[in-house]
């Protein structure tokens, strides 16, 4: 998710779990990486107030309180502009961090590919794993995107990175269907024959 738009509002979020199960601190942590917040110290956390980030964060909050932690979030609108570049400027470090990693690892992918064409393993079963391998490129990306609010620069280069794999895989599954599929017009004969010895 993308959005351009600043001063629309921003969400400042406490919380502290101290005195409650040690799982909480663990759950509170993962949430707020997934929403995508900035973490200003310890247990403080800034983030984008959109429909998505304070419903989720309502969400969170109202867990903790039922398992014995506090929380608080404050709705803030931010006057010093370039303070907001600032904090924008470093969501989208972030995020670019996230998305290179995406990019470090998608060569490998196409890697394998080649290599699996040149030993002459272009099969059904290759094609299915790396089938499932580029949909977990897709879901991280994905899931990347959803916490982008502000179009963070190596986010094209990202997509741009996963479709040219699956371009990639697409050539991969033609090899495999050459591969164990040469001769589909010679099927035809034998059919005609057994169907009509039936």
């Amino acid at each position: 998710m993308t959005d351009d738009t600043t001063g629309r509002g921003w969400l400042l979020i406490s919380v502290s779990t101290a005195g409650a199960a040690p799982t909480l601190r663990v759950q509170v942590w993962r949430k707020l990486r997934s929403l995508g917040a900035l973490y200003l110290q310890q247990s403080v956390c800034l983030l984008p107030e959109r429909e998505q980030t304070l419903r989720q964060v309502r969400r969170l909050l109202d867990r903790v309180r039922q398992q014995g932690g506090t929380g608080r979030m404050l709705r803030l609108t931010l006057t010093d502009t370039a303070e907001e570049q600032r904090i924008i400027g470093e969501l989208n470090t972030a995020r670019d961090a996230e998305y290179t990693e995406v990019l470090e690892r998608l060569p490998a992918f196409r890697e394998e590919l080649t290599r699996e064409r040149e030993r002459g393993r272009a099969t059904y079963a290759e094609v299915e794993e790396s089938e499932a391998d580029l949909e977990r490129f897709r879901s991280w990306l994905a899931k990347i995107a959803a916490r982008d609010y502000f179009a963070a620069p190596a986010a094209a280069a990202a997509r741009a990175a996963v479709e040219d794999a699956a371009a990639d895989l697409a050539a991969f599954e033609q090899s495999a269907l050459a591969a164990e599929a040469p001769a589909e017009t010679g099927l035809e004969g034998p059919v005609a024959r057994e169907g009509g010895q039936a």
